[in-house]
């Protein structure tokens, strides 16, 4: 794809970000838009929002699920990165009437001690360069139409990253096995799924390790400091004002998350 037109879509994802407008999905009007293509222009969309002062805090990992994966058309995960203006306190409101269509998964967070550059990291790696592991909410948004969106589109809009919120026990991941750590999601009082760990890549220090090596591979290191999202282990759960959410993991505490 040319350099004007992928500067022309990542100019067009963080006006429809700012906008709270939705566009028509990439995939639409770029039939032959590749993969590649779509990392190109979410480059260019943070970008965007580092110009306005925003910094890099993370990265997160997408369509860990067999389901989103089967949905997609695609046989493994995708990846964005995470902005300063993305992070909410546990405990502070989120307003969705700064988002567009959101909808929240529950996940696990790894806060790294030490570099992670692939390819060639290990599961065992990514325990040694974690500080420490805790519970969060990532609250997905799309700025694609009614979330009509194949791979390139999800890439592109940087991995439907919206906001996220960190909460319950920090604790070492060398301390727990978290493929067997149980999650619970209840959305106003009411329980919404369980799962374990082993839902996402067989553990999330699976992810966290594909994670690397697929940065790696394209010279990016995940960086001491910061903040990993490993997949989400519950469903997509869309989200109003006025909701509650709540997140349990075994060993970890509990998070929570109030949309106002």
């Amino acid at each position: 794809m040319e350099t004007s037109k992928i500067e022309h879509y990542g100019d067009e994802l963080f006006d429809a970000l700012v906008a709270r407008r939705p566009v028509p999905p990439l995939t639409t009007r770029e039939p032959g838009i590749t993969i590649e293509d779509a990392y190109a222009i979410q480059l260019r969309m943070i970008a965007r929002r580092l110009e306005r002062g925003e910094t890099i805090v993370g990265k997160k990992i997408g369509v860990t699920s067999k389901v989103v994966m089967d949905m997609l058309k695609v046989d493994q995960p995708d990846f964005g990165q995470m902005t300063s203006g993305m992070v909410f306190n546990e405990g502070e409101p989120v307003d969705t009437a700064q988002l567009i269509a959101p909808k929240a998964e529950a996940e696990v967070a790894f806060m790294l001690k030490h570099d992670l550059c692939g390819p060639g990291v290990t599961a065992a790696d990514v325990l040694r360069a974690t500080d420490c592991v805790m519970p969060c909410f990532e609250i997905v948004d799309s700025r694609i139409e009614d979330w009509k969106i194949r791979i390139q589109d999800t890439v592109a809009d940087n991995a439907s990253c919206g906001v996220l919120t960190l909460g319950g026990v920090r604790r070492s991941p060398r301390d727990l096995d978290l493929a067997l750590a149980g999650m619970v999601l209840e959305k106003n009082g009411e329980v919404i799924s369980t799962s374990t760990g082993a839902s996402v890549q067989g553990s999330p220090v699976n992810a966290v390790a594909w994670l690397a090596n697929t940065l790696g591979r394209l010279g990016i290191t995940l960086k001491a400091g910061e903040i990993i999202l490993s997949g989400s282990q519950s469903p997509l759960v869309p989200v109003k004002s006025g909701d509650n959410l709540t997140c349990s993991v075994g060993g970890l505490g509990t998070t929570s998350v109030r949309f106002i």
